[in-house]
């Protein structure tokens, strides 16, 4: 499966999804278009997965991934263990109804 290209050059759509990442892991839920909470969610769930592993190679990618210490301090302290005994499916998209401004289909993404 391809990647969506979210109409941006891939510089600025890399620190986009790191960032979205960041903020979804450190507030437990974001709001965002439907098509951004699908990439995000993809990110989301390998950077989850490589939380619960918690050893120092996989350490270094999540720290390399995510643009806040505390949040990947988090990530391995929190998020990863709750989730050890499930085997990927850490997050949920709920769509919530067309954008005021430009009607764009809005979900909300959030951890389960």
């Amino acid at each position: 499966m391809a990647m969506r290209k979210l109409g941006r050059k891939s510089a600025h759509r890399k620190a986009m999804l790191r960032a979205m990442v960041t903020f979804l892991l450190e507030n437990g839920k974001i709001e965002t278009t439907v098509t951004r909470a699908k990439e995000v969610r993809s990110e989301a769930e390998k950077v989850i997965t490589l939380g619960k592993k918690a050893d120092l190679h996989s350490k270094r990618q999540v720290f390399s991934y995510i643009t806040k210490e505390a949040v990947s301090k988090k990530l391995f302290d929190e998020i990863s263990p709750k989730y050890a005994e499930r085997e990927g499916g850490y997050t949920r998209i709920v769509k919530i109804g067309p954008r005021r401004g430009d009607a764009a289909e809005m979900a909300i993404l959030e951890l389960v």
